[in-house]
């Protein structure tokens, strides 16, 4: 159990800390603009909250 003691140090966990969200950040990134159909899917989102307000509009 002396592998556990390890994590309990902050000047150890820390840096792992930032090093799994910077790779969990990076694949993010990736998964979004790394196929274009994909991103062109994920930029037609941005309109969906103002899709409503035009719908009522017009009734």
């Amino acid at each position: 159990m002396a592998w556990l003691d390890w994590f309990s140090e902050p000047t150890n966990t820390k840096p792992l800390a930032l090093l799994i969200f910077f790779v969990t950040f990076v694949g993010i990134i990736l998964y979004v603009y790394g196929n274009k159909k994909r991103s062109k899917r994920l930029e037609s989102y941005r309109d969906i909250p103002f899709q409503d307000d035009e719908e009522d509009r017009k009734e």
